[in-house]
């Protein structure tokens, strides 16, 4: 029997999505631009797709692009907005030194072009200084960009604050909202923002499908160009299968949003709790307190990090290092480095984010393995147990 504690790396189909998605590609094949049956068939499962993800982010249906994912939604955001700004002289960007690698390795592509960016610290439990944010915005910024929730500590930012800071001097304000979209209540227009990053397979739909919200006369420039799709601001035919689970993911995350969180985060505190008090030199990494419900993110001193990750999979357990954009790569998380933390922490630390399927006998079960596991190899690396 195996138990799958990696969520924020990808989470399992819902059986209601599934049944969506197989139901469109039987049934609606049609090309959602054709203007005949099957074509606006098709473009009447994309316009309700786009109502059901503003049922989950807000905003209006002819603000929702989709897109093939949250890389996709944040290389749009970022690159879209420098095309589009680039003539008004504005040419510095900002994001946080812990923003996925979505939108580090897109900023630096953007440097090679000569734009210039700030990289706001994080203090040691994760979350940025809107103070931070005032001494580095100036006249010259287009866009600040700042996750709502983080991947592999799940800490949430001060979005709000943060975008009022940055719309005070002209700037366009994004958050990657992969991580908390169907985990928290992720309201753009609460938020404040002008453009939210979405993927689907991070709350129950299929991989592939995602989604940006732009903002009414939010200024962006089509990366992906051709046709006319998406009115003109995303080239290509839709994902209309896709799309539909995407859809059906969102009515279900809206519908459980509030009972699921509690659920989950009244387990995830429970085996956090029960590790760092059965289990020496153990310690948790990022805030406890505001962060998104399912994850924790624990370093286990005297222990490589990747070492536990196996010895747990031969058990049946599967957890994370950090990024599963970052997996097969032997560097510390840049997010721990990021915080500040001793070189072993970053390099000792596991994830393990929870889901709808999980359960008190699963997490039962791992905390009674779990001890014997960090004994063993403790014992091997010759640390104290």
């Amino acid at each position: 029997m195996r138990t799958y504690f990696d969520h924020n790396a990808t989470t399992p189909v819902d059986p209601a999505v599934l049944e969506v998605v197989t139901r469109v590609l039987r049934d609606e094949f049609g090309n959602a631009s054709s203007v005949h049956h099957f074509g606006q068939r098709a473009k009447a499962v994309l316009d309700d797709a786009r109502t059901s993800v503003c049922r989950l982010l807000g905003g209006e249906p002819s603000e929702i692009v989709f897109t093939s994912g949250g890389t996709e939604a944040d290389n749009f955001a970022l690159r879209g907005v420098a095309e589009a700004l680039e003539p008004t002289g504005r040419k510095h960007l900002i994001a946080t030194t812990i923003e996925h690698e979505a939108v580090l390795v897109t900023l630096r592509a953007l440097v090679r072009r000569g734009w210039t960016t700030t990289l706001l610290p994080v203090d040691a439990t994760g979350i940025v200084s809107p103070d931070a944010l005032l001494d580095a915005v100036t006249d010259e910024t287009a866009l600040v960009s700042v996750m709502h929730a983080n991947n592999e500590i799940g800490t949430v930012q001060p979005i709000a604050e943060l975008a009022r800071i940055a719309h005070a001097r002209g700037a366009i304000f994004h958050t990657d909202a992969v991580q908390s979209a169907g985990k928290l209540r992720t309201n753009v227009r609460e938020l404040g923002v002008d453009l939210a990053s979405i993927s689907a397979h991070k709350f129950y739909g299929p991989k592939g499908a995602g989604a940006l919200w732009i903002k009414r006369g939010t200024r962006l420039a089509a990366i992906l160009t051709g046709g006319k799709h998406e009115r003109s601001r995303r080239a290509g035919t839709e994902n209309v299968a896709g799309i539909a689970g995407l859809g059906a993911a969102a009515d279900l995350a809206v519908g459980k949003l509030d009972t699921e969180g509690v659920r989950l985060a009244t387990l995830r505190d429970r085996l956090e709790t029960t590790v760092l008090s059965s289990i020496r030199g153990t310690a948790v990494n990022g805030s406890r307190s505001r962060r998104v419900p399912n994850t924790t993110n624990i370093s286990f001193e005297g222990i490589e990090a990747e070492s536990l990750l196996i010895a747990l999979d031969l058990e049946g357990f599967a957890v994370s290092t950090g990024s599963a954009c970052s997996s097969g790569t032997l560097e510390p998380s840049h997010v721990l480095r990021a915080m500040g933390l001793p070189a072993h922490r970053t390099q000792n630390s596991i994830r393990l984010s929870l889901g709808a399927w999980n359960t008190d006998a699963e997490v039962d079960t791992f905390l009674e393995k779990l001890p014997a596991v960090v004994m063993k190899l403790r014992a091997v690396t010759g640390a104290r147990r």
